[in-house]
């Protein structure tokens, strides 16, 4: 992305309802398995952030233990930094320059679809996981959803659940979970995304689609997107705008 993408996002992921619901998502997982955090992360769990971003994600990650976090883009990295983000590692997804059997949890949101061979980040996600070690990802759903937002974000792909599912297996994982996300708002973006993909657009400038709303109706979307997250641990959503996977390396 460029520099004015990764601005936006920087002054966006602490508060925007799209950001927020997918931080908040991640950490009921963590929650689920581990309990709530302790004021002192645990010294004893390791954490791999994968395409951290602008770090929004990686700050509430060292609640929960060691962490490391990685971007290939010096860019991302220079903001996660800016953030206060601990540890940070400059990696390409599809050749970790990280030790085998490293960590506990390995967090990828939002960034196997920007990579050219997603096959071989998950065979590097496997390597660098321990056995037992837990992988949390989430990627966007259904090609038809195509538009100018993954242009501008520099998406390679949006995924079908077959697709992910067998990626995934064939990585080695055991999955645990396979749900889509982002469902309640579902009709509502693929409007939207419809529509913005029948409208011209500067094709050497491309813009992500993330609208500014009023303060009051970002904070209705965020507690509709926790209602949702609750919903999504105890059942697998048949559709919505995200896929999720939790996924396991075997002992």
């Amino acid at each position: 992305m460029n520099t004015a993408e990764y601005e936006r996002m920087y002054h966006l992921e602490d508060s925007y309802w799209w950001y927020v619901g997918r931080h908040c998502l991640v950490e009921s997982i963590l929650r689920s398995r581990f309990g709530a955090p302790s004021p002192l992360a645990d010294p004893e769990r390791t954490i791999l952030d994968v395409g951290c971003g602008t770090g929004a994600m990686s700050v509430r990650l060292t609640k929960w233990g060691r962490l490391v976090s990685a971007d290939y883009s010096p860019l991302a990295l220079q903001f996660s930094q800016r953030r206060g983000v601990p540890n940070l590692v400059r990696a390409d997804a599809m050749k970790l320059p990280l030790a085998s059997a490293r960590f506990d949890v390995l967090i990828a949101m939002d960034m196997l679809e920007h990579l050219p061979d997603d096959i071989t980040a998950l065979a590097e996600f496997y390597r660098v996981l321990k056995p037992g070690g837990l992988l949390i990802a989430t990627v966007p759903a259904y090609p038809h959803l195509w538009s100018e937002h993954d242009v501008a974000a520099m998406h390679f792909r949006r995924y079908l659940r077959p697709e992910l599912l067998h990626r995934v297996n064939s990585a080695g994982f055991r999955v645990e979970k396979l749900s889509h996300t982002m469902t309640t708002l579902y009709p509502i973006v693929a409007l939207q995304r419809r529509l913005s993909a029948r409208r011209p657009h500067d094709s050497q400038n491309p813009r992500t689609s993330i609208p500014i709303f009023p303060a009051p109706i970002n904070f209705g979307l965020k507690k509709l997107l926790s209602v949702e997250n609750s919903v999504a641990q105890r059942v697998n959503l048949p559709f919505g705008v995200t896929l999720l996977t939790v996924a396991k390396k075997p002992s």
